[in-house]
């Protein structure tokens, strides 16, 4: 059963919008996703109303409010963190848009119905609540149109679908077969947020599955598609696309998480060598974290997000050894930097699962995790601003010019305040500087700092 869409299921703040054009004239209605959602009672973040009122019009009518325009016949309107479009129909007459030939040209038919706050009716021609009640993802009208009006909806389709827990109606699933060679004509940072959507879904795996088996998959990430039905070796249950697709799954709904997971065993294709009736994959965490940064660059991902999930990856093999000194497990904090560890830990853990053959290797990595709590909750030193004594101390003690060699020698004091957090002050570092000067016995200061 569909939920009857109410005035109250409305936000006040978009039936203003739609008041303020009724009320210079417009038709306006609520449009997509919004409608869709109101009917399956499910939340709300997008809110889009298509109107008469041509973009100039609409920007001189709300040109009170925070606006943009990037988007030929849309402005986009700014509310508390908030957004919404409002577009102008779509229709072969410019001067005289019409609702019905906007909903024709819509992508999917349970995101081509409109809300009409009128007559509080619902404007359905294409049989969108049919096909919710279906739970499919159907393209309106002629599915090849449709692709080829925008290609991106070849992914959206996918993404909704999966999102939704809806299947892609047969007809409309064989098009996108066909067609997947036109999502290159796509902007890639509108692929990859598609892409991201379907990642950070509830279930990724499917939607990833079900890039591959449309062919879309090939056009987003062929890197992926290296490892199905690649087998691996005694340790894992899995191929390697099957292993990368649960450990997605395992991990937290996070975009640092779900990407480390899906790019973190991508090279092992490329570097898998058979030894003695043994599958091997040397180097795949550094083969791997280049190639991640290679398709990341490629989809226009932020540099910040690239290099945090090129690192997570080039560090991932990680076996912890109960008898680590602490000395050991705060040399590894400071190559894995404090703000990565949770992740690296909480992805493990899910790589670890994913093997099929976790056994004790788990509770090992949770007995790091709670070893690495508890250095956190200390004073932890790993990184030389943390020092008690400076650049210019080093300087002063050693007769120092500015150049490497100060680093060298700070770097030592970092190494012995590692092993020993407790020789973290300033009397005790400098007592250590004087140390070094005084066994110099005729060898050159650089010589000792090196």
């Amino acid at each position: 059963m569909l939920k009857p869409v109410c005035h109250a299921d409305i936000p006040s703040f978009v039936m203003n919008l739609v008041d303020r054009l009724h009320g210079a004239g417009f038709c306006a209605y609520i449009v997509g996703g919004a409608v869709r959602d109101m009917l399956l009672d499910r939340p709300i973040s997008d809110w889009d109303v298509a109107t008469s009122a041509l973009p100039g019009e609409i920007m001189s009518l709300f040109q009170d409010m925070t606006r943009f325009k990037l988007k030929h016949d849309t402005v986009t309107l700014v509310r508390a963190g908030s957004l919404y479009e409002i577009t102008t129909m779509k229709g072969h007459n410019r001067s005289k848009p019409d609702i019905m030939e906007d909903l024709d040209h819509r992508d999917f038919t349970i995101d081509a119905m409109a809300y009409d706050t009128c007559k509080k009716a619902i404007l359905d021609p294409h049989k969108g609540k049919k096909d919710i009640l279906r739970k499919q993802v159907r393209a309106v009208g002629s599915p090849v149109d449709r692709f080829i009006e925008d290609p991106l909806r070849l992914i959206r389709a996918i993404r909704i679908a999966n999102d939704l827990k809806f299947s892609v109606e047969g007809r409309t699933f064989s098009f996108i077969h066909e067609l997947s060679h036109k999502l290159k004509n796509s902007a890639r940072e509108r692929v990859r947020d598609e892409l991201m959507k379907i990642l950070l879904s509830s279930s990724p795996s499917n939607g990833i599955n079900n890039l591959r088996k449309t062919g879309l998959l090939e056009q987003i990430l062929p890197e992926l598609l290296e490892g199905y039905r690649k087998r691996q070796n005694h340790r894992h249950r899995y191929t390697i696309y099957r292993h990368i697709m649960e450990t997605v799954d395992g991990v937290e709904p996070d975009a640092v998480l779900r990407l480390t997971a899906l790019f973190h065993d991508i090279a092992k294709p490329r570097v898998r060598r058979k030894i003695k009736d043994e599958f091997r994959f040397f180097g795949h965490a550094e083969e791997g974290a280049k190639l991640a940064e290679e398709i990341m660059l490629r989809l226009k991902f932020r540099n910040e997000l690239i290099n945090k999930v090129r690192h997570l990856i080039q560090y991932h093999m990680i076996f912890y050894n109960p008898e680590w000194r602490d000395g050991t497990i705060r040399r590894l904090l400071r190559r894995i930097g404090k703000e990565n560890m949770d992740y690296l830990l909480s992805f493990r853990k899910a790589d670890m699962r994913a093997h099929g053959y976790a056994g004790g290797k788990i509770e090992l990595i949770s007995e790091l995790e709670d070893r690495v709590k508890k250095l956190k909750e200390r004073s932890l030193v790993i990184d030389r601003r943390d020092l008690a004594v400076g650049g210019t101390r080093v300087m002063d003690i050693l007769n120092l010019s500015r150049g490497p060699e100060v680093g060298t020698v700070l770097e030592k004091l970092m190494e012995r305040v590692i092993e020993d957090p407790k020789l973290n002050t300033e009397k005790a570092l400098v007592a250590l500087l004087e140390e070094m000067k005084e066994n110099e016995e005729g060898i050159t200061i650089r010589e000792v700092a090196k």
